[in-house]
């Protein structure tokens, strides 16, 4: 038999894969309740805006095309939504592949990679398999250190950050000043990529001018995600904004036209329907408000959210919870997972759900306490 262990790349053979058979049991089980709520991978249980299940079951009419066409389409709507220039815009097969893209344009192995304790995973994950050497920066009551980034930075000479703003899985975001001072403090030849897959959820006057600092020349990629506040999470879209040269060099690793054509369609139906996603955007919020009532009154303490998620303390084993309340058909992410130990991270839904929430929360607790 072939040792595969022994073939691959040392840094890859050393790291762990993410449990997808567990998570497909646990919507396989989930399905056995007629009222299951599957609260634990932040997707959108408000779904998509309106006019793209339309503008996806149009573009199916030219399916046995290459999306040349489409793709070109999509980076000129991208442009004018966020501002800038359709040469600015790297379309993806979902944020995560753009980060795995990222990661092969710049790192090579040996090569220091900053990032925060509590984060997205998958930086730490594709940085490590390209053979970069990670350096984790403590947190400051669960919120990004930035001076403590730029220290670390500085001492490593880090050749990449990775900023998740809003973060995940805290919810909490960062103040535009203090970015702006962060961007500038940074050794000159380190790259910051701020991962904006929340950005949405966000007010247009309380996001940091990002797209702006790209177009003045900094050191910086953005990633954007139509998974979240946008609900297309099975169709995997996403985006980078970068320097037009950098997007050249991002072409170069990615394969060609590599998004499809569905999604395409239905990530510029989706920037198109403005008024809805304001009203959207309203929505969630005080639907996150009820759901962080709703775990107060189950005996939970939520952290402030700017996302479609909360994080919530609880006292308990978030694992034994967790595993209760998918036997009552809830799932949720338990803490441990994400290194957070006696915490849940719930995804929103809507208002009505809360008293659901707080009663099997309330229960699952009790039986774990128990």
């Amino acid at each position: 038999m072939t040792d595969w262990s022994r073939l691959v790349v040392p840094a890859v053979s050393a790291l762990e894969p993410l449990d997808v058979a567990q998570t497909v049991g646990d919507v396989v089980n989930l399905r056995k309740h007629g009222d299951g709520l599957k609260l634990d991978w932040n997707e959108n249980l408000f779904g998509p805006l309106p006019g793209v299940r339309e503008a996806v079951h149009d573009a199916l009419e030219t399916v046995w095309q290459y999306p040349i066409a489409p793709y070109d389409e999509f980076r000129t709507e991208v442009a004018r939504a966020v501002g800038t220039s359709p040469g600015r815009i790297a379309p993806g097969h979902g944020t995560q592949a753009l980060i795995g893209t990222v990661a092969s344009t710049f790192l090579r192995p040996g090569d220091a990679v900053v990032l925060p304790e509590f984060t997205f995973y998958l930086y730490a994950q594709v940085s490590a398999a390209r053979g970069a050497s990670l350096h984790r920066v403590p947190m400051r009551e669960l919120r990004i250190d930035l001076d403590g980034v730029t220290r670390t930075a500085h001492q490593v000479g880090a050749r990449l950050v990775w900023i998740c703003d809003p973060n995940n899985p805290t919810g909490l975001r960062l103040d535009p000043e203090e970015w702006s001072a962060f961007l500038d403090s940074l050794p000159s030849d380190c790259v910051v990529v701020a991962d904006e897959a929340y950005v949405d959820y966000l007010p247009l006057e309380g996001r940091a001018p990002r797209v702006a600092e790209v177009e003045s020349g900094q050191p910086l990629v953005v990633l954007r995600s139509f998974s979240k506040f946008f609900g297309l999470a099975g169709l995997r879209l996403g985006y980078a904004v970068a320097d037009e040269a950098l997007v050249g060099h991002l072409a170069v690793v990615e394969e060609p036209f590599n998004v499809n054509c569905a999604a395409l369609a239905a990530g510029v139906a989706s920037l198109r329907a403005t008024e809805a996603a304001a009203r959207r955007r309203e929505e969630i919020a005080d639907a996150r408000e009820a759901l962080a009532e709703a775990l107060r009154a189950a005996g939970a303490a939520p952290y402030p959210s700017e996302t479609n998620f909360v994080l919530a303390r609880i006292d308990g084993d978030d694992r034994l919870v967790a595993a209760e309340l998918a036997r009552r058909g809830i799932l949720v992410r338990p803490g441990s997972e994400l290194g957070l130990a006696r915490h849940l991270r719930v995804a929103v839904g809507p208002s009505h759900l809360g008293d659901r929430v707080t009663a099997d929360l309330r229960a699952a607790l009790a039986a774990v306490q128990g």
